[in-house]
């Protein structure tokens, strides 16, 4: 067998069908059913077998198909690894940002862009536990995500910690002080800047609950600037991190600190461990400003 015949078994297991696999591959019917046969004569097994209008994998076809995802898998990084063995000036960075964003990815990719001029990008926005699953699936490469998060599947970079602040309309009456208590803001409507059930939504719930309180959700809002303009417009006050005002100005509302908590929320660029990271991911792992990159980071 060679790498040609396993992408085809690949299409065809997983299309089911040997014309729905042969029109995905652009070639005719015959030659691919004739490859199928030639695999399985070589390997003394069969592979699929006919159920009705489909084809279904057999124990050994199973078997067969995930150690085929695998070796192709391995086969085109270990391409792109010799291709990129060079200086690693080309190529694509694949990236992605949870909905909070982060204030220093801006500056960071200027900053890579200025240094490798021929780079391209690929940057996604999504919910913290998200970006976990696509980096896994290898769907990204990197990904700036928040705390809390169970990453004990990736290497991980600090990038920063920065404090929640209290925002409310500019319609609304302001507050004694520049600081906000959570006694203050205890029966205040409240749209979280995050889904339920996630990070950042319940890192907020823990700490009203630290003070003997429950928050008074209203709503929960991961666009954050929908959030933002829900907020301008006094239907509720939120809680979100510094960046968030950093990134997102000009609207219409009041910003206090919070008196009485420690809340915070850290940003850390995440990888998956034991994986080849092309020369794109490791060179911007380079200019978070840390230790230089190594595999066994």
């Amino acid at each position: 067998m060679d790498i040609r015949q396993l992408r085809y078994f690949i299409a065809i297991a997983e299309e089911r069908q040997i014309t729905a696999a042969a029109k995905r591959l652009h070639m005719a019917q015959p030659p691919l059913s004739q490859q199928l046969h030639l695999m399985e004569r070589e390997l003394g097994v069969t592979l699929l077998e006919r159920q009705g209008r489909q084809l279904e994998l057999t124990e050994a076809g199973r078997l067969l198909y995930k150690r085929a995802l695998h070796i192709t898998k391995l086969f085109e990084e270990s391409q792109i690894e010799v291709k990129e063995a060079g200086n690693g000036l080309t190529g694509k960075l694949s990236i992605g940002v949870n909905t909070l964003s982060d204030g220093r990815l801006p500056e960071l990719l200027r900053k890579f862009r200025e240094k490798f001029p021929a780079m391209t990008y690929k940057i996604q926005q999504n919910e913290s536990a998200q970006l976990c699953k696509l980096v896994k699936e290898r769907a990204i490469e990197l990904a700036i995500v928040r705390f809390p998060l169970d990453l004990g599947d990736f290497s991980i970079r600090h990038l920063r910690e920065e404090k929640f602040y209290y925002v409310t309309s500019r319609r609304r009456s302001p507050l004694d002080g520049k600081a906000a208590s959570f006694e203050q803001i205890g029966q205040e409507p409240l749209i979280l800047p995050s889904t339920e059930g996630l990070g950042v939504y319940q890192m907020i719930v823990e700490e009203f609950a630290r003070h003997g309180m429950k928050p008074n959700v209203l709503s929960e809002c991961s666009d954050i600037a929908m959030l933002l303009e829900l907020v301008s417009s006094d239907f509720a006050a939120t809680l979100v991190p510094e960046s968030v005002l950093q990134l997102h100005r000009g609207f219409d509302v009041r910003v206090y600190e919070l008196a009485g908590t420690h809340i915070t929320s850290s940003s850390v660029l995440i990888w998956l461990k034991d994986h080849y990271l092309s020369k794109a991911a490791q060179n911007f792992i380079e200019l978070t400003g840390e230790a230089p990159f190594s595999d066994k980071d």
